[in-house]
């Protein structure tokens, strides 16, 4: 007899009056309920025990999938693959003791799931050795619901992890890849991959419970030119290279594909392995400043492009580039580079060369506003068409921001441009009729499906009349 039928005779014996029909045509239900590829018969019918009251558990005969584990199954082992692994953490209880906590995600032909490993299960002797895509056995593990109802396997002191060897039809790190392109809104636990466009920058917050926090963030295009937002809740900088090529090739295990306001977005959290392909030690970059613009406390944003017209955000920290001015050719070694992003501070050095024709000028790389597509960076010439309006936003969180726009065209079409905060100030400087020179903007999607172009912290707005 199977496994399978032992529970439902442990169910009939429970609940006479139901039939075997009875219960099949719940397990139906439930499968239907719950959404294909997510529950298995045998899964569906822990459920259905539990809406009666009855418990099934006791130690299974048979290695499960994840697709079966239900909150209450105790001495669980089953056969699995490592999709990430997070570094132990020290928790305090109320008492005043601590313990230790690893979490792991885990997945196998159809299903994740998330373990806990407890106290001195969370440094087992070669756990740190485990990598992605490793094949595992989890034995004597028992399950537990988490916050979001999602059943979680936990490995205390009678649990234990074993690295095998076997061959196994669960697939490899590989071949679960997605490209960016192929994601959609609340998929969970995914290795993706794409490129870095664009900025790769760092940021530090307060929490709704007053508590410090950082994040890192990204944007990744993928193939059909599809680009997406990447923030990895819990990461900084001292997670990924100093040296960071535009276009290198970045693979994310362990993410979440969510909805914001500016779209589908792929968020991560500390446990999230980040590979990029880079190195430590950073190149020396050659150079035309296109723009300077200084922050209030003095520090200077620089656009830069290079020969081979990629566009670089150089934010400078030790005042290495007070003597340049805009059209100046530079050779710099940063300390950074993060895709299209550098950082100079008091390890990095600034030189001024013979100007280089090869390297375009600010008028050889403005784009003409008909060409404009959302979420390009662009530099761009064109007339006011409206008086600059300031006004105030109200945000969710009840903050006040200033928000400054107007509307401008050029020879090929017309665009709203839109200043957020401390850029709101560049825009009230301008006049009705005034031709401009505008570098660093950045393209949005705005209301209606138009697009919109939002001043960054590396703009500049210069009068050409």
């Amino acid at each position: 007899m199977s496994e399978f039928d032992i529970l439902i005779n442990k169910l009939l014996e429970q609940k006479p009056e139901l039939t075997r029909v009875n219960i099949e045509e719940e397990i139906k239900n439930k499968k239907e309920k719950i959404g294909a590829g997510y529950l298995t018969d045998q899964g569906a019918l822990f459920l259905i025990a539990s809406d009666f009251g009855i418990s099934l558990s006791g130690s299974l005969k048979v290695e499960m999938s994840l697709k079966d584990l239900y909150a209450g199954a105790k001495e669980i082992s089953l056969e699995t693959r490592v999709l990430n692994v997070s570094p132990a953490k020290e928790f305090s209880r109320k008492d005043g003791s601590s313990f230790h906590l690893r979490t792991m995600t885990v997945y196998d032909t159809n299903s994740t799931a998330s373990v806990k490993l407890w106290d001195e299960k969370a440094n087992l002797p070669g756990i740190e050795n485990i990598k992605p895509g490793d094949l595992i056995k989890i034995i004597k593990a028992y399950v537990k619901s988490d916050l979001g109802g999602s059943p979680t396997i936990n490995i205390g002191s009678g649990s234990n992890i074993e690295i095998i060897n076997n061959k196994s039809e669960i697939p490899t790190i590989d071949k679960i890849t997605k490209d960016i392109s192929d994601l959609k809104e609340g998929q969970k636990d995914l290795v993706i991959s794409g490129m870095i466009d664009g900025i790769v920058s760092s940021m530090e917050f307060t929490n709704s419970r007053g508590q410090p926090g950082k994040a890192l963030k990204m944007r990744l295009k993928g193939k059909e030119a599809t680009f997406m937002r990447v923030v990895l809740w819990g990461k900084d900088e001292s997670d990924i290279p100093n040296m960071i090529s535009q276009n290198a090739k970045v693979r994310l295990l362990g993410v979440n594909i969510k909805n914001s306001n500016q779209g589908l977005e792929i968020h991560g959290n500390d446990s999230t392995i980040i590979e990029i392909d880079g190195g430590k030690e950073v190149e020396p970059i050659i150079a035309r400043i296109l723009s300077i613009a200084s922050t209030e406390n003095g520090r200077n944003m620089i656009l830069g492009v290079d020969n081979n017209k990629n566009i670089y955000n150089i934010t400078d920290y030790s005042n290495s580039t007070s003597s340049c001015n805009e059209g100046d050719v530079i050779e710099c070694m940063p300390s950074k580079v993060y895709g299209n992003s550098i950082t100079l501070d008091n390890n990095s050095f600034v030189r001024k060369l013979e100007n280089d024709k090869l390297i375009p000028s600010l008028s050889q790389i403005r784009t003409k506003i008909n060409d404009v597509k959302v979420d390009g960076n662009y530099c761009i010439e064109a007339i006011i068409l409206k008086i600059p309006e300031r006004k105030e936003i109200q945000t969710k969180t009840g903050e006040s921001i200033q928000l400054s726009e107007m509307f401008v065209e050029d020879d090929t079409a017309q665009i709203w441009i839109k200043g957020w905060r401390n850029q709101s100030r560049i825009i009230t400087k301008c006049e009705l009729g005034e031709i401009i020179s505008i570098t660093a903007v950045n393209a949005k999607a705005g209301l209606e499906g138009r697009i919109e172009l939002v001043l960054t912290p590396f703009s500049k707005i210069i009068k050409k009349n």
